[in-house]
This record gives structure tokens, C-alpha cells and sequence, in this order.
């Protein structure tokens, strides 16, 4: 059966990161999270004072250490976990402040561009799912498989709460929904890249789908591409 290249996008917390997952995980596919590479770069800038206190980033000192900021994924205890520079920082770059600054770290074009470069070399050799908000517009734009999600801000915001409290971080519908609107602003009127969907993209609302449904569906997709 032919390897493809599977581009998954839409807006954060809308349970793309699940769907892809589970799908490269049933077609033996390698999945990378890109939206994990660009909150791995933010926690380093947080880390080094980057982030300033006015909330706005020191571009040019985030820009100067880009050569100096690795990312990678590997499998640990059956999951994939998110390494910078080697350390496992899947946990933190989850959390709330993080978050917070994502949007804005990743609207920087030189940002992007490096990044970008990144998972194309990921996805190189095909037989790959990869998810974030600009994979079939710009990352992958030839890809064979292309899904844009998309769900209600306050169906992402609960989905987002629960997840967190799941995981034994506390933190209040009314600022998830406040994080939740705000990144989505900043994704979709960034100069770099904008969140959108590609001409050649097949939506999904799942505001009303279970998880085995969405999957389900990803998969038949998926099999009337390859056979």
C-alpha cells in the first residue's frame, strides 16, 4: 500500500492532536505534533527571560538562539513524548503559561521558518500524520490527505478544562475559553502563515462527535485515499 502524507489542521483544542494520533498509531504512520515544536521554542524563551513583562518577546534574542533550540520526539513507555535539547518537557509545555505565549512565540516568521524546515524534514520520506494550523497550507501543501477541525470555542474550552484537570492542573473554564479566543485571534491574523484552510481541505466540525466517531471517520477517509 502506498505511504501518503496526512495534513491535519485546525483551531487548538479542537481534538486534532487526538485524531491524528490515533490514526497513526492504526496505519503504522510516524505522527509528529507540530504544535508541540512551537511550545517547546516558547518554553525556551520563557525559560530565558524572553518573554517580557509587558507579555510581548524579545524577537531578536529568541531569533539569535534559534540555532542553539532542538526539537525532537521520541517514543517513551509506549507514548511519544517532546524532547528540547534532549530534556522531556512533555508535561510542562501543556501547562497554562505556556499556553499563554504559544500564539505569540509562533507568529514570529523566523519562528516559523525554522520550524517549518524541521517537519518538512519529517516528513520526507511520506507515511506520516502531522497536525497544527498551518501543515496543508504551507508545511505540506501537497499533501494527499488534508483535514481542517473546527468546533465551538466554548465546546474547545470545556474539552480543554478537562483535559488539564485530567492531567491535576486546576485552572477555570472562564480563563481556558479567555486563552482559547485569544490564540485563535492571533492564529488567524498573523502575518506568517495565518490559520486557514486549504482550498483542498475536507472540514470537520466535531463539536457534537464522539472520539471513536471522529476517529471512525478519519479512517474510512483514509482508506478511500489509499485503496
Amino acid at each position: 500500500m502506498k505511504k501518503i502524507t496526512i495534513a491535519i489542521d485546525g483551531y487548538s483544542s479542537s481534538g486534532k492532536s487526538s485524531m491524528a494520533k490515533a490514526l497513526a498509531h492504526s496505519i503504522g504512520y510516524r505522527y509528529i505534533d507540530s504544535g508541540a515544536m512551537y511550545r517547546a521554542v516558547t518554553l525556551y524563551a520563557m525559560r530565558n527571560g524572553m518573554i517580557l513583562p509587558d507579555g510581548s518577546v524579545d524577537v531578536n534574542a529568541l531569533i539569535n538562539d534559534l540555532p542553539e533550540i532542538n526539537v525532537d520526539f521520541k517514543i517513551e513507555d509506549g507514548r511519544q513524548i517532546t524532547l528540547l535539547n534532549g530534556e522531556n518537557v512533555e508535561m510542562e509545555i501543556r501547562q497554562l503559561p505556556v499556553s499563554n505565549n504559544v500564539s505569540l512565540v509562533a507568529a514570529i516568521p523566523a519562528v516559523r521558518h525554522y520550524l517549518v524546515e524541521r517537519q518538512q524534514a519529517f516528513g520526507r520520506d511520506k507515511g506520516i500524520v502531522m497536525d497544527g494550523r498551518d501543515i496543508g497550507t504551507t508545511v505540506f501543501p501537497d499533501a494527499e490527505l488534508k483535514i481542517f477541525v473546527n468546533a465551538s470555542a466554548e465546546t474547545r474550552a470545556l474539552r480543554r478544562v478537562k483535559e488539564l484537570s485530567e492531567k491535576g492542573q486546576q485552572v477555570s473554564y472562564e480563563e481556558v475559553l479567555a486563552n482559547v479566543v485569544k490564540r485563535d485571534h492571533i492564529d488567524e491574523t498573523r502575518e506568517e502563515s495565518p490559520l486557514r484552510r486549504a482550498n483542498d481541505a475536507i472540514d470537520l466540525d466535531n463539536s457534537s462527535m464522539t472520539v471513536d466517531q471522529q476517529n471512525e471517520w478519519l479512517m474510512n477517509l483514509y482508506n478511500s485515499r489509499v485503496n
